[in-house]
């Protein structure tokens, strides 16, 4: 297993790369101040289940065989690229929380979780990030514990740490739905944003095809 010493570097790598702005933090920052705590940690437990199953692929060495597989690579791409798309048309759409009445549909647990796990699944470049980030912390040089079981293993402290730090940005993040519960103009700017950041991800994925 991998020494204490690479265990803190690998937590304070994962902490920080969590903590760092980008498209999943501030999808759960806007959807806790427009919906509510409630909502971004929900969305938040889809997305570490998507990171366990890409986590658990390349422990099994699935995710190198799709390495080497461009056409099912780019299938994952395309199905990226419209998915993304799809939200991003959503939230560009989406009318302030309090004008809808019930929210009831909108806060269904299974259909955030959902939405999280397929934000993450939809994005194949997460799976190269792991191919490349977990085998740096891996011990290769003894016999008793197989890298793959040693990649699982860091793989899923990665993702505590990510539901953690999520949840403490859809926490913090949920003292704003107080404020703008009432201020349809903010929420529409939140939207808006999130519109974008979809937006930004779909096109990141539509420019960047292979493996670079």
């Amino acid at each position: 297993m991998p020494s204490i010493e690479t265990l803190i570097t690998f937590i304070s790598i994962s902490t920080f790369l969590c903590f760092l702005p980008g498209p999943d933090n501030l999808f759960i920052l806007s959807q806790s101040a427009i919906n509510g705590r409630k909502v971004g940690i929900l969305i938040t437990i889809g997305l570490c289940i998507g990171l366990a199953i890409h986590i658990s692929l390349v422990s099994l060495g699935i995710a190198a065989m799709l390495r080497e597989n461009a056409i099912a690579f780019e299938v994952i791409r395309i199905f990226g690229i419209i998915y993304l798309t799809y939200l991003a048309w959503g939230a560009f759409k989406a009318k302030p929380a309090f004008i809808q009445g019930s929210t009831d549909n909108f806060h269904d647990t299974k259909k955030l979780i959902s939405k999280g796990i397929l934000m993450n699944l939809s994005n194949p470049k997460i799976i190269i990030f792991f191919l490349a980030f977990l085998p740096q912390f891996t011990n290769k040089s003894t016999n008793i514990i197989p890298v793959s079981l040693q990649s699982l293993y860091l793989g899923m402290i990665f993702s505590i740490i990510t539901f953690i730090v999520f949840s403490i940005i859809s926490y913090l993040s949920g003292y704003l739905s107080e404020v703008i519960s009432h201020k349809p103009e903010i929420q529409n700017i939140l939207n808006k944003i999130t519109a974008l950041i979809f937006v930004v991800l779909a096109i990141n994925l539509l420019i960047s095809g292979g493996f670079a």
